[in-house]
């Protein structure tokens, strides 16, 4: 059954609670909040390095309302692995075990000990939270930026292509891999439950705005988000390894023809990490964009 608006207010307690240290507009909070609350009585969570493991809070004043264990930047899926083995060894398996980081972690410092999961096919799902840079510590690259956004360490404007995670973990023959959308929430919440209702390793990647890193409203989050997926910049789809196919979610479905696309420019002038951008990276921005669509086509 699809996940409805109703649906999203009905959790079976706050999973994330008043006074969190989330930045205004904060693209990975609000998943959270919908997400983790939809399961917030049989989750435990592993949370690597990451803007999470900050607004999360700490001590009495902490706001995770869910077993929460923090880990270094390497060793999320690791950790997790653990975690899901015990829980099976105690009978636990109704216990559901989820990796919640950033892109800095999924793309980057913890991506071997992530395949490493993968490959093993333990029962974790890792969400990947991903704005695109190293937002907890100082808005540098990731290998998940954007062509042409500038970053603390690509100041003229990035130059490499993104690392397309997703396609990473179908190859290394996970369970289950999906793309959601801040912006499209009970897309989200429909993706997480039935990522969970399956054995394996399984993953999602979100896209979700970061106000301060890219320089944009904090009021305009959700629809800069939504431009995203308009844009064909962040197509939105499932793929299952009992198929292998990829089947498009309903949001992106119009946006696969290209001439059915929302110009980039309107998505890149709400944020100013892309001030400045040339009609030459606008291009390369274009051209990677079509590159996840070609990947795609190979699926459907």
């Amino acid at each position: 059954m699809p996940v409805t608006q109703k649906d999203l207010m009905k959790t079976p307690k706050k999973a994330l609670l008043k006074g969190h240290f989330a930045c205004a507009g904060c693209g990975s909070a609000l998943a959270f909040r919908h997400a983790i609350g939809s399961i917030a009585d049989e989750v435990i969570l592993v949370v690597p390095a990451s803007c999470a493991s900050v607004y999360q809070g700490s001590g009495k004043g902490v706001a995770f309302n869910v077993p929460t264990v923090n880990t270094a930047f390497a060793a999320s899926d690791a950790v997790a692995s653990g975690i899901s083995r015990a829980m099976k060894k105690k009978g636990k398996s109704n216990l559901k075990v989820v990796v919640w980081g950033g892109d800095g972690s999924a793309a980057d410092i913890g991506i071997a000990t992530e395949i490493g999961a993968c490959d093993r096919q333990e029962n974790i799902l890792h969400v990947m939270y991903s704005n695109n840079v190293y937002g907890n510590t100082g808005g540098q690259r990731s290998g998940d930026t954007m062509i042409g956004a500038r970053t603390t360490t690509t100041p003229e404007g990035n130059t490499t292509p993104r690392k397309m995670v997703p396609f990473i973990m179908m190859a290394n023959n996970a369970r289950y891999v999906a793309t959601a959308s801040a912006a499209y929430l009970e897309d989200f919440v429909g993706k997480f439950k039935k990522a969970l209702s399956l054995d394996g390793f399984k993953f999602i990647q979100i896209d979700i705005s970061c106000p301060p890193n890219w320089r944009c409203e904090s009021a305009h989050s959700v629809k800069i988000s939504r431009l995203g997926v308009q844009t064909g910049i962040w197509p939105l789809f499932e793929w299952d390894r009992m198929t292998n196919n990829v089947v498009l979610s309903t949001p992106s479905k119009k946006y696969e023809v290209v001439e059915n696309r929302v110009p980039i420019t309107e998505w890149t002038s709400l944020q100013g990490r892309f001030r400045g951008i040339t009609e030459e990276e606008i291009k390369a921005l274009k051209t990677d964009t079509e590159r996840q669509w070609n990947f795609i086509r190979k699926f459907l």
